[in-house]
């Protein structure tokens, strides 16, 4: 017998071809991705430098702004206060007895003069019960005098002529309280001042303390205000005083402080002051809100800026000052330098230097809150605000 052959037996790959051939495939690829990360890092790091390159190269551009030069005043010291008009008298009249409103005899708002009828209460029962007194005192007279004849005579005893004597002065006193309360009913002006609104009408009834009409006298007008303690040394009666108040914003009026409390206000350490202003046009009203100020007796040379120049901050306040220069390209141009100042007294727009600068130096005078010391700058005053000792507000 013979053997069938056999069918060919497939080939088998080598053991670990596949593998290999992965593992080449991944190691390319994770060199690909260096090289792309490698070059992306390369072209941007050359982007970073450009960049850092052209920031060193490059010249910040001059602000703009406006000068002022510290200046040299003759500057009065003054001790700034806020304080109330009042009037230098003044009262609300009311009625001292009850009665009926039978007259008035002022206008709204009038000036009157002291002793000047107001308001008139009816006396109609007063008047009655006056002209029985005045009788009974001429009967009670007429008898004293005819017992008194008679008892020169011997006619009568000493106690009868007491008893009439008495008689008569109480008839007397009897019309005298008539009097007295006929009186009262007319309401006059304690002293010569202007008159508020009336609070009563024709025919009303009336009660003691009832308010009938405000009267003031408003010239001159006071001013009351209050001072720290420390103002005791500068300040005396007789100094001068200037008075402001914002309903007329153009106008000032010139006093004297005639009035300090010879006392110190335990819970303010502050101290009652009083001055007299001439209020001959009347527009000083009481209850008026005023500024005051107190003037030295002398004024005192300052060096003084505007209060726009001064950089104010927590670790002291500073000014820059202009001088010529070169700016980080080395070109000349104007720079403007910090300089730290001490400040005093401020008035207006002005406020006082007492060191850190000398008259005739120029400061920036707008802008510098937008400067580090050693910028650039450049000069435009075209724009420069108006700067005044005595601002005064301008309405729209």
């Amino acid at each position: 017998m013979h053997a069938s052959p056999s069918a060919p037996s497939p080939e088998v790959p080598l053991s670990g071809t596949r593998p290999v051939s992965r593992l080449k495939r991944w190691i390319v690829g994770v060199l690909l991705l260096f090289a792309v990360i490698a070059g992306l890092v390369a072209v941007k790091g050359a982007q970073i430098v450009a960049m850092i390159q052209a920031g060193e190269a490059f010249v910040q551009p001059p602000e703009s702004v406006t000068s002022a030069q510290a200046e040299s005043f003759g500057w009065q010291a003054t001790q700034g206060a806020v304080g109330t008009v009042i009037a230098l008298r003044g009262v609300t009249l009311s009625a001292e007895l009850p009665g009926v409103v039978s007259d008035i005899r002022f206008e709204n708002g009038a000036s009157v003069k002291k002793g000047q009828v107001l308001v008139q209460l009816d006396t109609s029962s007063e008047a009655a019960q006056l002209t029985g007194a005045e009788a009974d005192a001429e009967l009670a007279r007429l008898t004293r005098d005819r017992v008194e004849k008679l008892h020169t005579q011997g006619a009568n005893t000493q106690s009868e002529l007491d008893a009439v004597r008495t008689r008569a002065v109480q008839a007397e006193a009897t019309v005298a309280h008539l009097r007295t309360l006929i009186a009262k009913k007319l309401i006059r002006a304690p002293f010569e001042g202007r008159i508020g609104i009336r609070q009563v009408e024709l025919g009303q009834l009336v009660s003691p303390g009832n308010p009938i009409a405000s009267l003031q006298s408003i010239t001159p007008a006071l001013v009351e205000f209050q001072l720290p303690q420390q103002a005791l040394a500068q300040v005396k009666q007789g100094q001068k005083v200037r008075v402001r108040v914002d309903v007329f914003p153009g106008n000032a009026w010139e006093g004297e402080l005639t009035t300090i409390n010879p006392e110190v206000e335990l819970s303010s350490r502050n101290v009652r002051m009083r001055a007299t202003v001439p209020n001959a046009d009347g527009r000083l009203l009481p209850g008026m809100f005023a500024n005051i100020d107190v003037l030295a007796e002398a004024s005192h040379p300052v060096v003084a800026i505007p209060a726009t120049a001064v950089l104010f901050a927590p670790y002291g306040d500073s000014v820059f000052t202009l001088s010529e220069g070169k700016d980080a390209a080395g070109k000349p141009a104007l720079l403007a330098r910090q300089q730290f100042v001490r400040l005093g007294e401020r008035r207006g727009d002005f406020v006082e230097v007492t060191s850190g600068l000398t008259a005739g130096q120029s400061v920036v005078s707008s802008g510098v809150f937008k400067l580090k010391n050693g910028a650039a700058v450049v000069l435009n005053n075209a724009l420069a605000p108006p700067v005044e000792a005595a601002p005064q507000p301008v309405n729209p």
